[in-house]
């Protein structure tokens, strides 16, 4: 009997093989670094109030991302830059909108107002704080989506 497992054997036979030398696989050059995508930045933009254009910045994250991984890296360094610019607008826009929204609200509603008034006012705030959650959930489970995807 040997001294040696079978199993040595065959590790030993597989070493030198040629599908298990992954020396020749490996490329010559070092592989570059991955470009920023801005893909958090683009998802924080979701929660503005700025809907066409911060799903356009997502959008524009997703595909630098797809496209350094494609092999692209100046696609990637484009798309980025693109996704950061649009994110960025997105964000601007959100909180003209809310500086907007709060002015005129403020600015309608009188300190003498009748009880019915004030009885709408809180309903208002009640739509909005639920309209709000749902956004944040919403906005959860599609985070929860991509990175899974990412992650797979």
């Amino acid at each position: 009997m040997s001294a040696l497992p079978a199993g040595a054997d065959i590790k030993r036979a597989l070493e030198n093989s040629p599908e298990t030398n992954i020396e020749d696989e490996l490329p010559d050059e070092p592989q570059q670094q991955r470009p920023k995508c801005y893909l958090l930045l683009s998802i924080l933009s979701c929660f503005c109030p700025a809907y066409p254009v911060n799903i356009v910045a997502f959008v524009f994250a997703v595909m630098a991302l797809n496209s350094y991984n494609q092999g692209d890296i100046e696609g990637s360094k484009r798309l980025g830059r693109n996704a950061l610019w649009v994110a960025v607008a997105s964000i601007i826009i959100g909180l003209v909108v809310i500086g907007i929204y709060c002015a005129v609200h403020f600015t309608t509603v009188s300190k003498a107002s009748q009880p019915s008034v004030q009885a709408l006012q809180n309903s208002t705030l009640r739509t909005a704080t639920t309209a709000f959650l749902y956004l944040f959930r919403d906005a959860c489970m599609l985070s929860k989506r991509i990175f899974s995807y990412f992650t797979v």
